[in-house]
């Protein structure tokens, strides 16, 4: 049987990001792909200028519509938007005893828009997060969900320790926004440290970067791999994305998800 891993986000008008990162990346890891929408965004490579939230009624009937029929194996959950689809996400999470769940706490994009409203980061943090197996963060987000300012990696560990306070799962804090000539990420977990370092990609095109990550963790989750494996395979897989120098837009562009398919014609 084939692995069926569910997303849970927000559309990427442009294609790099979102439901459509998430899509591509599962697919590439040739699993069956499922979505529910939560918002939809006109965005690009320069940045966003528009979010439609969608009803949480309409959320809540997407879901519904997914576990009685095609039951995951992992979820994604990325663009959460507002705290009503927050609530009735972690509703139906609990209602269908979904496992394998990730997410990637969205809040700010790439080009620097604002993809969160500011009361849904509690609903995030009491509701959302503690039914998480791994929550991946990046060093903007850490800070606010541990209100504590990242400078360095000690400060990346003290800013786990503050999230496993309401959270009891794995905690992945990406490193990337530090300077220096390393991207070194934390996996916390339950106390226990493991940093995971390489070299900086020479690649300005980063769009969908947090997405793909993320999506790609959720579908090795989906084959029962250990955490930290789940996340060595995933960053194996995105360094791939973004060596293979997909260039398209006017802004920060995306990966390369499909860069290990080989074309049909």
């Amino acid at each position: 049987m084939i692995k069926k891993v569910l997303t849970i986000a927000g559309s990427d008008s442009s294609g790099g990001a979102g439901i459509q990162a998430d899509i591509k990346t599962i697919t590439a890891h040739k699993m069956y792909a499922m979505s529910v929408l939560c918002a939809v965004t006109s965005q690009n490579t320069m940045g966003v200028s528009d979010i439609l939230t969608v009803d949480k009624s309409f959320v809540s009937s997407q879901l519904d519509s997914v576990f009685t029929d095609i039951f995951p194996d992992s979820i994604k959950i990325g663009m959460v938007s507002g705290p009503d689809n927050i609530k009735v996400i972690a509703k139906k999470l609990k209602e269908y005893r979904a496992k394998n769940i990730v997410l990637d706490p969205v809040m700010v994009s790439t080009s620097g828009s604002k993809l969160i409203f500011d009361e849904a980061i509690d609903a995030l943090k009491n509701l959302l997060i503690p039914l998480c197996d791994i929550i991946t963060p990046n060093i903007p987000e850490a800070e606010v969900l541990s209100s504590v300012k990242i400078e360095n990696k000690n400060d990346m560990i003290k800013a786990a320790e503050k999230i496993s306070l309401y959270f009891n799962g794995a905690i992945l804090i990406k490193g990337g926004h530090l300077l220096s000539d390393y991207a070194t990420d934390l996996l916390y977990d339950n106390g226990n440290i493991k940093w995971f370092s390489h070299n900086k990609i020479n690649n300005p095109n980063t769009h969908g970067t947090g997405c793909t990550l993320s999506s790609a963790i959720a579908c090795n989750l989906a084959n029962n791999f250990d955490i930290p494996t789940c996340i060595e395979n995933a960053k194996t897989y995105l360094t791939g994305a973004l060596l293979a120098m997909l260039n398209l837009g006017k802004g920060s562009g995306p990966l390369d998800h499909t860069y290990s398919i080989k074309p049909l014609f």
